[in-house]
């Protein structure tokens, strides 16, 4: 079978991982297939010389890897589509479809195919993704394969299969989550004086050197905080006015609700 990677549902998930393999020289042009009902849309793509086509059948039958990129509810109807072409021994299915286990996917297809779900963010279109793996039955050769694949895009942690709906709220979800803090930091700065552009730079560079902070030093949270407080200082009375209106509890009341409503997105659809 050919070395190709077909991806089947071209969103903004599929495309950047697209654009990210090929960037990072894993994979040719030529050999990536991506799928959508309107091809048009992927016309900039297919000028590069990708492959761009709406029919799943074709694109499954054409590839050694299949990627699983399209919404919880559309999932059964496109697998039904797809199992003609599947070759369960010669194939290696990566899921990103939120609340879906390697096992739903099995009993739909009624087949034992190697599975591995992968739970990037949005950040993958400029390479910062955070994803998580997981799988229940895949070879420890399949999961360094698509932890290769996605490293091109990002950073990559392997997890038990059972948190990766939790891993959905706190990576996919909570980029949505981070980017309201800084326009929420913005709109603090226009008040207190600043242009609004300014005020968003500002706020969003902030944001970016206190998470380096965390990720080049190993520090924690806590610790870095205590630099900036000093007794009686406008840091420590700004950040208590924020948990006297409930900070870091809203954020963790976030998280635990978008990971509740991931987990019942297929089983409710499908």
């Amino acid at each position: 079978m050919s070395n190709r990677i077909a991806i089947l549902g071209s969103g903004n998930i599929g495309l950047s991982l697209a654009k990210g393999l090929i960037k990072a020289g894993k994979y040719k042009p030529e050999e990536v297939i991506l799928t959508r009902r309107n091809v048009a849309a992927l016309a900039d793509l297919a000028q590069t010389g990708v492959i761009t086509t709406a029919n799943n059948l074709q694109a499954v039958s054409d590839a050694n890897i299949v990627v699983l990129a399209v919404l919880p509810q559309q999932l059964n109807r496109l697998l039904n589509e797809i199992k003609p072409a599947i070759k369960a021994n010669e194939q290696l299915f990566i899921s990103v479809i939120s609340g879906v286990s390697c096992d739903d996917i099995c009993k739909q297809l009624d087949m034992d195919v190697q599975v591995v779900r992968a739970m990037p963010n949005t950040a993958i279109a400029i390479g910062h993704s955070m994803t998580c793996i997981g799988t229940d039955k895949a070879s420890t050769e399949n999961i360094q394969r698509v932890k290769d694949l996605f490293d091109t895009v990002g950073i990559t942690v392997q997890i038990n299969e059972e948190l990766m709906t939790s891993a959905t709220a706190l990576c996919a979800c909570g980029i949505a989550f981070f980017l309201r803090s800084i326009r929420a930091a913005s709109q603090g700065g226009t008040e207190i004086g600043f242009h609004a552009h300014d005020a968003l730079k500002m706020a969003a560079q902030t944001a970016k050197g206190a998470a380096d902070l965390l990720l080049q030093l190993a520090s924690h949270p806590e610790q870095e905080i205590d630099k900036v407080t000093s007794p009686k200082g406008c840091t420590i009375a700004g950040l208590n006015e924020m948990e006297h209106h409930g900070f870091s509890s809203a954020m963790i009341k976030g998280i635990r609700l978008s990971a509740d409503k991931a987990g019942v997105l297929y089983k409710k659809e499908g």
